[in-house]
Parts: structure tokens; sequence; C-alpha cells
């Protein structure tokens, strides 16, 4: 049976001196475990640690390559939306782009017709940034806010895209040019009755010309009558909406039909010298909502194949 208890001699042969240490077994035994047990615990931590920092440092890798792709998502989804903005833009300068001279007849529009023709406008709420930045924490909220200003860009393009479809809308039913060529026998307002000799108010322009000439729309509209009307002789009336509204009297012949679409410049009949008239000429009219406005103020030239 083992000893529970060891003696360990040493002896220093230059003296003679001899020193003797009792060891027990069991505090032996610890001591010889530790020694050779301590380097395995060390490299059992440091492993421990390392798998610990490498599992960590993937989890970090796929937090970063998820939001990664987030943000390459977010970034693609913006790009599209300002290469959508900058189509817009385009279209809308290419819209927008109106001759100075229609531009000017337009403006002699009375309020009425501008306003029905322009509607309610609707009010864009213009957030400011300055007032969002508080948001700007993070990455994120920094693309949700870039994505909620281009959508508000988006929204004011849409309004003002369809502001100027309807200025378009009213410039191509604004009465711009001579119905037919000729020259100028007779204007808007007090006159001496042709037949009687009366005082006579006229309500339009007389232009005389030679039996046959053409007759131009003014505008874009809607043919709503072709046909013979007392006074005015053969009489075609155009409905340009928005209250507008233009007569060609005393024509030979028509060129156009009841409910027909026309186009500033499309031939719509020949000039003649039927009903109440003197001699060949063309009685244009130019009404609103019924009333008689001269048409002078709205003629770009003389020439009624001029261009829109």
């Amino acid at each position: 049976m083992l000893s529970n208890r060891y003696t360990v001699v040493i002896a220093d042969r230059r003296t003679g001196v001899v020193r003797r240490f009792t060891i027990g077994l069991r505090p032996l035994l610890s001591v010889v475990a530790t020694l050779v047990t301590l380097p395995v615990l060390v490299g059992f931590g440091a492993a421990w640690k390392a798998k610990t920092e490498v599992a960590h440092l993937y989890a970090t890798q796929t937090a970063l390559e998820l939001e990664n792709s987030s943000f390459r998502g977010a970034t693609e989804a913006l790009t599209g939306q300002i290469a959508g903005l900058q189509a817009a833009v385009s279209d809308l300068g290419g819209k927008a782009a109106l001759d100075p001279a229609l531009q000017s007849a337009m403006d002699k529009l009375p309020a009425i017709v501008k306003n029905r023709a322009m509607g309610g406008t609707s009010a864009a709420t213009n957030a400011t940034v300055a007032a969002l930045a508080p948001g700007l924490t993070s990455p994120e909220n920094t693309f949700g806010l870039l994505h909620d200003l281009l959508k508000g860009l988006e929204s004011r393009l849409r309004i003002v895209s369809t502001d100027v479809d309807r200025r378009n809308a009213l410039a191509a039913s604004t009465p711009s040019i001579w119905p037919t060529q000729g020259w100028l026998s007779s204007g808007t307002g007090g006159r001496s009755d042709p037949f009687t000799g009366e005082a006579d108010y006229h309500r339009g322009l007389d232009i005389s010309a030679d039996r046959g000439t053409p007759v131009y729309a003014t505008a874009d509209g809607v043919i709503s009558q072709a046909a013979f009307a007392g006074d005015y002789g053969n009489l075609v009336v155009i409905d340009h909406q928005f209250g507008l509204e233009t007569r060609y009297g005393h024509l030979s012949a028509f060129r156009t039909e009841r409910g027909q679409r026309v186009k500033r410049g499309d031939l719509i009949g020949l000039v003649g010298a039927t009903g109440r008239a003197t001699g060949a000429h063309l009685h244009y009219e130019v009404r609103v909502n019924g009333r008689v406005l001269n048409p002078l103020q709205f003629l770009l030239n003389r020439n009624a194949r001029s261009a829109n």
C-alpha cells in the first residue's frame, strides 16, 4: 500500500548540507494535476473565446450583408424614382412650351373662361428637410425620408402636369387665327345697317372674299351646327369648350358636319353670300357663354393657315 507521505532529501555535495521535505500524496497529486490540467483549461478557454468571436463575426457579417442588400435595393428604388422624375420633368418641359402670341391671345380671354379651363389647383404640402432632420437618425430613416420626398415631388409634378394639360387645352380652344383670307369690311360694334341704313350693332367681323374662298376653324372644337340659319345663311357653329363658341355665316357650301371634331386650321366651308348678305363675305363671331366678344383681340395674323 502506498504511503500517504513522502520525504524528499536534497543534499549539497560541497557543503554536506542535507535538507528534507515531507510531502503528502494528495497535495502532490493536486499540484501535478493542476500543472497538467491548467494548460488544457487555458487552451479550452482560448478555443471557446475564439469560437465565440468567430460566431459573432459571422453573425455581424450576415447582418451587414442583409443591410447592404437592403440599402442596395433602396438605392435602386431611389434611382428608379429619380429617373422617372427626370423623364417627367423633360416631358413637362416639352408640353409647357407655348407660342408667345398664342399665350397673349389666351391672356385676353375673360376670367370666367380661364377659371373654368384651369379649375382648382390642389395645394401640395411642402415639407422642409429642416423639419424632418430630427428623423435622420439612421440610414434606414434617411432612405425613407428621401423616398417620401421623391414621392412628394412626383405628386407635385402630376399636379403641375395636369395644370399644363389644362392650359394647353385652353390654348387649343382659343380662336386665334383668321378664318379666311380677305379684307375686313366691317368690325364688331355699332354701324349702319347695310339694308335699312338704321343704327345697328354688328356682332362679329365681316371679311370680304371671293365666293368659294376656303373658311377654316380658328381653334380646336366640335361642330355643334352646320345648317341654314335665317339671316346667317349657311352657318357653322363650333363649340370650343369652356363656354367658347365661334360662328361662320353666309357660307356657300359646308365642308364639315354636325358632331365632327376639328382642329385649328381645318377646312369647314366656303365663303358665300347666303342669308342676309349684300355680297360674298364671311361673317365671323366669337362668343363666351352667349356673350359676343370682339374677335380682333384674339387674332394673331392675317393667315388662316398660321401655325398653332
